[in-house]
């Protein structure tokens, strides 16, 4: 009779203990780690139930609804001090969202031309990008904003006096005020026009891509671009009538009235985070352009190309892989930064939150609501930037 052998998995099976079992030992801790931190949470999350019971004080988000009874000094939306709780909380994540979305365009667009300044063979050019970045860098970005808040309220003048550099601005104390087109209905025509153009510039630089890859003719998209974007815009009002009406500001009283205001405390915060965020871009750039070998860009101008060819074809391309990853640090960064707005009089999200938190005592909702908001804010960031990673990496065969 023959004698059955069992197998070596059942052998090391039968012989492996638990607590010699690593894949078991690690559900075993991460279980152990998932109830110590539900049992944390459960403790904390009751004990301040607890003493919110005691000192008499309601949760939830039911004060909303109420009437807020505090102005805010800018806002894209109306508001009154007659509104609710959730509309002054509105106002203030939608003023935080515009030195968000301002300060990084204006951020990305300095810091690379600084950087690529900092590479310049003309000395006086690439020692002036030099100090800027150092000097900025080792100031602080608090104490920076309390210099461009000085410089609005200490140097320019009162709006009487008000600085005019060109026709329809104006500079002074109470901000800079700058007269814009009337409303018309063409307007809406023109920004239908501009997303046409956008359509059309992305399709065609598909079709010259595709183009390129089986022709090797190179189609010039950039001009084209310049081209079409303002050409669309520029034909829809003709059609629609060609308006030339401006809200020029015009001085009453103590104050400007008409055009758009750029606040003091909004002009401030903004240079302030633009400035200072600008300078690690530009480091950022740097360090992508330097990374790329040098042999590659007098490889491509063996074959002809322009110094601004080899830069958009054979040096950006490679470079963007090392930039962006640290370039959505910096814009997470000056989001982050902008909760700063509080020390200079700006409302932004904190500031109105922390007025609603002082009037109504909902300390724990508001705080939550400030962590929300900006973990949104970071995460809708951080999502676009991967995209944008992905789009742009390099694809290897």
């Amino acid at each position: 009779m023959q004698q059955q052998v069992p197998s070596i998995s059942q052998t090391t099976e039968a012989k492996t203990s638990f607590w010699h079992d690593p894949d078991r030992l690690a559900v075993f801790y991460q279980a152990l780690a998932l109830a110590v931190v539900i049992l944390v949470g459960y403790y904390l999350f009751t004990n301040t139930l607890t003493n919110l019971e005691r000192q008499n004080i309601a949760t939830g988000f039911g004060f909303f609804g109420k009437e807020a009874a505090f102005e805010i000094g800018e806002s894209l939306i109306s508001y009154s001090a007659a509104d609710t709780y959730a509309r002054a909380l509105l106002a203030g994540v939608l003023n935080t969202l515009k030195v968000a979305v301002i300060g990084v365009i204006l951020t990305v667009v300095l810091g690379t031309i600084v950087g690529i300044a900092r590479l310049s063979s003309n000395w006086l050019v690439s020692r002036t990008a030099a100090v800027y970045t150092e000097v900025l860098q080792d100031i602080p970005v608090l104490l920076q904003l309390f210099f461009w808040y000085a410089v609005f309220y200490e140097i320019l003048p009162s709006p009487r006096q008000a600085v005019n550099p060109f026709p329809g601005v104006f500079l002074s104390n109470r901000g800079m005020v700058v007269g814009v087109p009337e409303a018309h209905p063409v307007h809406i025509w023109m920004l239908t026009a501009f997303v046409a153009g956008c359509i059309v510039v992305w399709m065609l630089r598909r079709w010259a891509r595709k183009r390129q890859e089986e022709t090797g003719r190179i189609f010039p998209v950039f001009r084209t671009s310049v081209a079409v974007l303002p050409a669309l815009p520029a034909l829809a009002w003709v059609i629609g009538g060609a308006p030339t009406a401006m809200d020029v500001p015009e001085l009453r009283g103590f104050n400007f009235v008409g055009g758009i205001n750029f606040s003091p405390e909004f002009a401030a915060l903004l240079l302030g985070l633009v400035l200072y965020t600008a300078a690690f871009v530009a480091e950022i750039v740097r360090a992508g352009i330097q990374s790329v070998s040098h042999g590659q860009t007098e490889a491509a101008m063996s074959l002809g190309l322009r110094p601004g060819k080899v830069l958009q074809l054979v040096i950006l391309p490679q470079a963007l892989r090392v930039i962006v990853p640290p370039l959505t640090s910096q814009m997470l960064n000056l989001t982050k930064n902008s909760s700063l707005a509080v020390a200079i009089g700006y409302p932004d999200f904190v500031s109105v939150a922390n007025t609603t938190i002082n009037q109504t005592g909902q300390a724990i909702e508001g705080i939550a609501m400030i962590m929300a908001v900006y973990l949104f804010f970071s995460l809708t960031t951080s999502a676009f930037m991967n995209w944008y990673n992905k789009k742009v990496k390099l694809v290897e065969r």
